[in-house]
């Protein structure tokens, strides 16, 4: 993953003194999300997983925002390509969860739908003060089904994941960071400095005990496992039920 050579065409990758930084790379598009570039995201984590050089994962995007979610440009794809694109989502968030190694997301812009679900399964989440953050599934007609009723209650408790995503509603970095959400919100011109060293702190670091240490603290993820299954099949009842409203990557 660290040769001359991209093996990706809409994520950058770079490795330095163990760091991966993987950059969504559609800034034109404010990163969307493509069926495309969905699956070359799947395929990166289990090479990710597989890289003896890999400490940490830095992942941010491109331009002015991290990622706003999934393209919607084209014309209405079919059930099964919209289910299709539910089991990519499915497959991604599970790999961040399972891989031991740490990420660490720097989120600056939008962040909304999928490309929310990026920034928060990382395990340290810097975002800027002014970022704009949105899951707002349920106002396309879809039951939130990517992330977020799998992680927010213990993120953030449950009155806070229930306004946020029963309502869709946008709210702030800084927001983010008051409820727990997010790790630490700074400035935007600050985003990619804090984050660069605080993965280069855990790089230094005993990486068996960083490894170990959020493999026990994900048996808390592990324990909702069921709530998030069943989020998916609400998610794909929806995609169904709507096919003017369910096109996005979830």
């Amino acid at each position: 993953m660290t040769g001359a050579a991209n093996p990706y065409r809409w994520v950058k990758v770079a490795n330095r003194a163990g760091v991966l930084k993987v950059t969504l790379n559609r800034p034109d598009s404010l990163n969307a999300i493509t069926p495309d570039m969905h699956t070359e995201l799947v395929r990166l984590w289990s090479e990710i997983a597989a890289d003896e050089e890999t400490r940490v994962v830095l992942l941010t995007g491109a331009g002015r925002a991290f990622c706003a979610g999934a393209d919607m440009k084209g014309p209405p794809r079919s059930g099964e390509e919209r289910l299709a694109s539910l089991e990519r989502q499915r497959q991604l968030v599970a790999a961040m969860m399972n891989l031991d190694k740490p990420i660490v997301s720097a989120v600056r812009g939008a962040a909304i739908g999928s490309g929310l679900a990026l920034a928060l399964m990382a395990d340290i989440v810097v975002v800027a003060r002014d970022a704009k953050l949105s899951d707002a599934n349920v106002r396309l007609g879809v039951a939130s089904g990517d992330h977020a009723v799998w992680t927010w209650p213990l993120l953030c408790g449950m009155a806070k994941a229930k306004h946020l995503l029963l309502t869709g509603k946008m709210f702030s970095g800084e927001e983010a960071e008051r409820i727990g959400l997010a790790s630490v919100a700074v400035p935007a011109e600050e985003v990619d400095t804090v984050a660069d060293e605080i993965a280069a702190e855990l790089a230094r670091g005993h990486q068996d005990a960083i490894r170990w240490t959020k493999r026990a603290l994900n048996g808390w993820l592990r324990l909702g496992q069921p709530a998030y299954d069943a989020s998916v099949a609400y998610a794909m009842v929806g995609m169904l039920a709507n096919p003017m409203k369910g096109n996005e990557e979830s």
